[in-house]
């Protein structure tokens, strides 16, 4: 006797198109349109999962050169200065203190600046 994929195809696609829930159109209803999409759009969630680490990033610098200027020093010398000072505070942690703690802040951009005078 000949053998059919009907249940196993249709769990597949029954999978797939639980995951195209909420998509526009064909592109949640036509197996197709359906596949071509989750196929994007896993590429677009891998890429972004490292731009968003990229955007951070930037996000905390902008903070942290703000927050120098205001005390009187450039962003790349504030961090030349902690390095000197063997100041090992990420820039996550520096852009939350710039913002939530300015006192702490001031101390490390003044423990910044004597190292770099020293």
């Amino acid at each position: 006797m000949r053998t059919r994929k009907g249940a196993a195809r249709t769990k597949a696609k029954k999978r797939l198109f639980k995951q195209t829930k909420g998509y526009r159109g064909g592109r949640r209803n036509l197996l197709r349109s359906a596949k071509e999409t989750l196929v994007r759009a896993g590429a677009y969630a891998f890429r972004d999962r490292k731009v968003r680490k990229r955007e951070f990033r930037k996000l905390w610098i902008i903070r942290i050169n703000a927050a120098c200027r205001e005390r009187g020093i450039r962003y790349s010398v504030f961090i030349h200065g902690l390095k000197k000072a063997n100041i090992e505070l990420d820039r996550k942690t520096l852009s939350e203190m710039a913002i939530h703690d300015p006192a702490g802040f001031d101390r490390v951009v003044e423990s910044a600046k004597s190292a770099l005078a020293a």
